[in-house]
């Protein structure tokens, strides 16, 4: 079969279209014939291996999986003798995040609680641009941001692939949402539904002092003293990726702040869940949720598609048709 492969850190053009041998599912496995993938931050660090902490557990010298890819779409052609939940011809999706990655190849064996069935109303390519992004941000706001219906919500960097799901997430759990974008995605804001939108290129979210219960900053470059000046007492802020010296801020200042005033400051990285993955589902078949693809590449382009999305200007999520 075709797959995505690289043997070394480095930029997008490491990433090579090659042959390799089609997996056998195992007998807690399911095969997936591979309908579409998608693009995320964590796929650009694992690309580069920066930071370098992520080698300690990923590959020191070389990358420990050397097919990337964490979402998929696509459908069931063999179940292992030990697979209870999926049948052959069953549409799935999945996050391959906690179970080797792989999703950019035609085929992909993986653990049956990597999947969920495919939400009904979703192209395949709407469906693999939910799972990495969509429980990222439903993570980040139920589990570590303790989001309560009637709260106020900052989602800043709400046009990108993990933001837009943030916007519509909170919507969805009754809080009030103020969305920081371009000019050029507010109306990607107003048409997910968010409450307010603020046009960073015209005005700063600082301005808004102790204004915010929860703040969910994603792959954004604010020091954290705009985070916690815009929070209020008792406020919440969530670091979900961006610069390597904003990250080392939520890991060591924020968690003084958190030990020293009302204000909870902090990093969490998403972590692969398969009951998230159905409360996504849920969402998506109930229309709370949709997703937003921005463009879309083949197998052969996934090194153009990663330069773009590297580019940070991606309205939604980079997918790729497998």
């Amino acid at each position: 079969m075709k797959a995505i492969v690289y043997k070394k850190y480095g930029p997008p053009d490491v990433l090579e279209v090659t042959e390799v041998e089609r997996p056998i599912p195992k007998d807690n496995q399911v095969l997936v014939k591979v309908k579409a993938a998608s693009v995320n931050y964590g796929n650009m660090v694992l690309l580069r291996g920066e930071p370098f902490l992520v080698r300690f557990a990923f590959g020191l010298l070389k990358p420990k999986y050397c097919i990337p890819g964490g979402d998929i779409s696509g459908t069931v052609e063999a179940v292992g003798k030990d697979v209870t939940q999926f049948h052959i011809g069953d549409e799935v999706f999945g996050d391959l995040s906690g179970s080797g990655w792989g999703a950019y190849a035609e085929n992909v064996a993986v653990p049956e609680n990597a999947l969920a069935l495919k939400p009904a109303n979703l192209s395949f390519e709407e469906a693999a641009a939910v799972p990495m992004a969509g429980v990222t941000a439903l993570q980040g706001l139920r589990d570590k941001g303790r989001i309560q219906p009637g709260q106020k919500v900052l989602v800043n960097g709400a046009s990108g692939g993990v933001g837009i799901f943030a916007v519509q997430i909170a919507k969805s759990l009754g809080a009030e949402v103020t969305g920081v974008c371009s000019t050029r995605n507010l109306d990607i804001l107003q048409s997910l539904g968010a409450d307010h939108a603020i046009d960073y290129t015209k005005k700063k979210f600082t301005d808004n002092k102790n204004s915010y219960d929860l703040i969910l900053g994603v792959n954004g470059h604010q020091p954290l003293s705009d985070y916690k000046h815009s929070l209020k007492p008792n406020g919440i802020f969530v670091h979900v990726g961006g610069s390597q010296s904003q990250m080392f801020q939520a890991m060591t200042v924020g968690a003084w702040i958190s030990k020293t005033t009302s204000k909870k400051m902090g990093t969490f990285l998403q972590r692969a869940n398969q009951n998230d993955l159905v409360f996504m589902k849920e969402l998506l078949e109930a229309g709370k949720v949709k997703p937003i693809i921005d463009r879309q590449y083949t197998l052969s382009e996934v090194p153009e598609a990663f330069r773009y999305f590297e580019q940070g200007h991606a309205q939604g999520k980079v997918v790729i048709t497998i």
